[in-house]
């Protein structure tokens, strides 16, 4: 991965103190969304690990992840297939088949859903997301694609903020370490 593109993620980026009545700061990476050269280079950068495991697909999950995937599918030439959550919006129509994450860092369980008929056996999953602190959402990915018979070969993140050993479970890459963002 390009130093210049570490550098850039760092600059770019932010923490928010959301106002009275909070506990912590919220990570803001709009600014990533915002720069046209971050934009090019994130989907390459994402899935240069990976390439040669072969993907065919690229699952990402709600909301960044809808960014994130796309850019990531483009850059290896294969299908995107999005992950819904049930507070996001509608959901889509069809057969889902669901998983419920274990609890994430601020305790909570999130479902997630994907249409059956985009995936399957035979799949080779890259799981895309942009930030990982304790692989909750990725449990309940990685459990889906195990009920829809396709294979995880690993995850690619932006920022990677969780223990060592969620990373290696979870066959997690990042490019840039949560620790390196400025705070």
């Amino acid at each position: 991965m390009p130093a210049d593109l570490t550098e850039r993620l760092a600059a770019l980026f932010q923490w928010i103190d959301p106002g009275p009545g909070t506990s912590h700061l919220v990570s803001d990476i709009s600014g990533w969304w915002r720069d046209p050269t971050v934009l090019a280079e994130l989907g390459p950068a994402l899935v240069a690990p990976h390439r040669a495991a072969r993907p065919t697909v690229v699952l990402a999950p709600a909301v960044t992840g809808l960014l994130l995937g796309p850019l990531a599918a483009t850059a290896l030439g294969v299908g995107f297939v999005a992950a819904h959550k049930p507070g996001d919006g509608r959901l889509p129509a069809g057969a889902l088949t669901w998983a419920q994450s274990p609890p994430d860092y601020r305790g909570r369980r999130v479902d997630l859903a994907v249409r059956d008929r985009h995936l399957g056996p035979g799949d080779r999953v890259l799981v895309v997301d942009d930030w990982v602190r304790t692989g909750a959402q990725l449990h309940a990915l990685y459990e889906i694609c195990a009920t829809r018979g396709a294979e995880v070969l690993g995850t690619a993140v932006v920022a990677v903020d969780c223990p060592p050993e969620v990373a290696a479970d979870l066959r997690i890459t990042g490019l840039i370490n949560a620790a390196d963002l400025p705070g």
